[in-house]
């Protein structure tokens, strides 16, 4: 099963709090943490404050990452896979990249994409 050809997406933007997540495919996902997104993605896993306790404890799930990254990766393309899809894709890839995808996401979420400067 091979996705329809896209367009290669604009690189992700650190002053948007933008990470890329890389899949084992090689296709780069931009993930944006709207605030639309975040509500999104609250609604199926709860506060995110709590996620990130729970990732520090080693209690992260792989649908919880899949759940995430859908929402944000929507939020830069609407074309962006499925929370399932994305479930498909974090395993092929591996839970190391994942959860480092996973990290520099929270990193962006809890404590801001703009610090040291205004935007360019």
């Amino acid at each position: 099963m091979t996705a329809p050809d896209r367009p290669t997406p604009p690189p992700a933007n650190p002053y948007r709090g933008e990470i890329t997540f890389t899949d084992a495919r090689g296709r780069a996902h931009v993930l944006r943490p709207s605030f639309e997104a975040l509500v999104a993605a609250e609604a199926t896993l709860g506060p995110l404050i709590a996620l990130a306790r729970r990732a520090s404890e080693d209690g992260v799930t792989v649908e919880a990452l899949a759940v995430l990254f859908h929402h944000c990766a929507r939020a830069a393309d609407p074309a962006a896979p499925e929370a399932n899809s994305f479930g498909a894709l974090i395993l092929e890839t591996g839970m190391t990249a994942a959860l480092a995808a996973f990290r520099a996401l929270m990193e962006q979420i809890l404590g801001g994409p703009h610090r040291g400067g205004e935007r360019p």
